[in-house]
């Protein structure tokens, strides 16, 4: 199979984040705490910190790979980065001056800016003050008509693209003077911080998980509508391509080279998308063998499956130990995957390695290198 571990941490967990050499890993078990864990020589994971400064449920961590800060959003409407000192993590005050709560946070390709998602319909780009000793933000108003539930960085550290429940994904420009500089191939020279560079219509339901590929040639976004769209020379005349599938719908994607996308949500199981020679997207298969096995039942025990896994209908203990996939009902994954994170973050590179979490409290690692219908496309 192409999951290699298996780890169960919590009841659920919201969301998680690697360390730079991954030898750590942060997660929010579904409250207003984040848990980091550090992996030990026998392969069990020990808790060694936990982040209390949220009030609320944290909906938002990613933790940078070269300046190692770990940025953390919530819904109680504040931002935290948190810093390294010595043995202890020390948060910095964020100025996000939102009246809605914080859903989504990624930080830029060069680590100087992050961005954040909110339900207030605005996007805050959040640069550090080395006067103050805090983190200020500019906002994107006015642009989103509801809450806006992912945010991706171009890797051209300017572009930003989000999705929103009002059903659409846009591209903006983020250009900050004195934080960022012009540089040749970024698009448009004049581009101002917050002007638009595109919006597309693609999706007429809740829009989710926008990603782009590691040329920055392409995006994919999903809707709710068990929709996944591609989106190619994004610009005033962008190429979009629309890809439906029957299983449940998605909830974020990841590129793993510029022809293969791993789309995971309600359905429990991360689904493969590829192009072939000609640029056209496709569903290919799903990662795990449970899917494979249930695709020659009737329909109405695949009705009963799909309600079922709606629903969460967890059977299992929690543990922190290492579960073998073989000891599991059929999957890896008992209830949606809500966050999918790569193992190799260098920028433009491919990758072969990622992480998925859901609300099942489990945090699996899957590896492509032996899925041998799959290396043609990487």
């Amino acid at each position: 199979m192409a999951a290699v571990s298996v780890y169960k941490f919590a009841d659920c967990v919201t969301c998680h984040a690697w360390s730079p050499d991954l030898s750590m890993i942060a997660l929010c078990p579904n409250n207003d705490e984040v848990h980091i864990y550090r992996r030990s020589e026998e392969e069990k994971w020990e808790r060694i910190h936990v982040l209390q400064k949220h009030d609320q449920i944290v909906s938002g961590i990613d933790w940078s790979s070269r300046s190692n800060k770990i940025v953390t959003v919530s819904h109680d409407r504040n931002s935290y980065v948190w810093n390294q000192e010595t043995t202890e993590w020390v948060p910095t005050l964020v100025i996000l001056r939102l009246n809605r709560a914080a859903l989504c946070v990624q930080w830029s390709p060069k680590e100087n800016k992050f961005a954040v998602g909110s339900g207030a319909k605005t996007v805050c780009v959040c640069y550090y003050e080395q006067e103050n000793n805090w983190w200020v933000s500019k906002l994107i108003r006015k642009k989103h008509d509801s809450s806006v539930t992912s945010v991706a960085w171009h890797p051209n550290n300017i572009f930003l693209a989000t999705t929103s429940t009002d059903g659409k994904c846009r591209v903006f420009s983020t250009f900050i003077k004195g934080v960022d500089t012009r540089e040749a191939g970024l698009g448009p020279s004049d581009s101002k911080f917050g002007e638009q560079i595109v919006q597309l219509d693609l999706s007429f339901c809740w829009a989710f998980g926008v990603k782009w590929s590691p040329s920055g040639n392409t995006l994919a976004y999903v809707g709710h509508n068990s929709m996944i769209y591609f989106v190619d020379d994004v610009g005033p005349s962008p190429l979009a391509q629309s890809v439906a599938f029957r299983d449940l719908p998605l909830r974020d994607v990841l590129y793993l080279s510029e022809r293969v996308v791993i789309g995971v949500g309600f359905d429990c199981n991360p689904m493969v998308f590829v192009a072939d020679e000609s640029g056209l997207w496709g569903f290919l298969r799903f990662l795990g063998e449970r899917k494979a096995a249930a695709s020659s039942a009737k329909s109405g025990s695949q009705f009963s499956e799909a309600f079922g896994k709606l629903y969460g209908q967890s059977r299992y203990g929690i543990s922190n130990d290492s579960v073998q996939p073989s000891r599991l009902h059929g999957g890896i994954h008992e209830n949606c995957i809500n966050c999918i994170v790569p193992l190799n973050r260098k920028v433009g590179s491919k990758v072969t390695r990622f992480s998925t979490s859901g609300l099942d409290g489990r945090v699996v690692i899957w590896d492509l290198q032996n899925q041998e219908d799959l290396l043609d496309y990487l």
